[in-house]
């Protein structure tokens, strides 16, 4: 986001980082869950591997090798999860922007339906055209103001 906002104008800027803002409590979850769940599967997956093909699986083996995947096990739970939290990143950012473009006085009821329906289509560019509504939104106003 850093390098978008060399580009953006400060009204969009404040836009954005509101919705960062909403959106903060999600992402910290998720950068948190992918920074454990690649090392535990990781680990789980080499240490499984080792053991199971370089030396004979022995009675004495299994207590570790339950571990491993116990680890494993973990780390998967943690990977769905981020990927569950990020279904739920982009449900919340999609909320957020429809219900900021609805508040919209400046923009026709017309412009405000085509962007709702672009962020309802293409959800991963919400962001794209969200920042696009709020450019738009921005022009009308300064037009507004001469």
């Amino acid at each position: 986001m850093k390098l978008l906002s060399l580009q953006m104008s400060a009204y969009i800027q404040k836009e954005v980082e509101q919705l960062q803002e909403k959106l903060s409590p999600f992402t910290k979850k998720v950068s948190r869950y992918m920074f454990w769940s690649l090392p535990l599967i990781a680990v789980s997956v080499f240490n499984l591997g080792f053991m199971l093909f370089t030396d004979p699986v022995t009675r004495e083996a299994l207590p570790m090798l339950g571990i491993y995947a116990l680890i494993g096990a973990i780390g998967m739970a943690l990977s769905r999860e981020t990927k569950l939290k990020r279904k739920e990143i982009r449900k919340v950012g999609a909320e957020y922007a429809i219900e900021r473009i609805q508040k919209s006085e400046v923009v026709s009821s017309y412009r405000k339906e085509e962007y709702i329906e672009r962020i309802k289509a293409q959800p991963l560019a919400m962001m794209a055209h969200f920042i696009q509504f709020l450019s738009e939104e921005e022009n009308r106003m300064k037009r507004a103001n001469m």
